[in-house]
């Protein structure tokens, strides 16, 4: 399986997307980090480039929900990906919420997993059985 992942916009938590990448690889995912400070569009276009089964986004500043907004639209530009996952995870908001309420936000903006302040192993399990019920599917 082969993930891209990086931390979106204005976020430069360096260590944390380390830990993510090194996380997938131990996994077995063929990893494509596009680093910190990454922008929507870089996603989706490293996405196509690579082959991506799936995106694995991480912001831990809570700004993610600004450029969040944007993903269905995006997506629906790169046709190629319609079965591409999406993942977020981190602190998604500034400040604090219902954490319920703030996945079911991020889901209308087009991810398949929202992890709002879940540790990483449990994030990366949900994604290797979302990925597992998708493929038997």
């Amino acid at each position: 399986m082969k993930v891209v992942t990086g931390v979106v916009g204005n976020d430069i938590h360096v260590v944390a997307n380390r830990l993510i990448d090194l996380s997938l690889q131990a996994r077995g995912y063929e990893v494509f980090n596009l680093g910190v400070n990454t922008h929507l569009e870089e996603f989706f276009d490293a996405a196509v480039e690579t082959g991506a089964d799936a995106l694995v986004i991480s912001s831990l500043n809570g700004e993610a929900e600004g450029w969040g907004r944007e993903v269905r639209l995006l997506k629906a530009n790169y046709k190629t990906l319609d079965d591409l996952v999406m993942m977020i995870g981190g602190n998604l908001v500034v400040g604090s919420g219902n954490t319920e309420d703030i996945v079911a936000r991020y889901k209308n903006y087009g991810f398949d997993l929202v992890c709002h302040q879940v540790d990483l192993n449990t994030g990366l399990d949900s994604l290797a059985a979302f990925l597992e019920e998708r493929s038997q599917s």
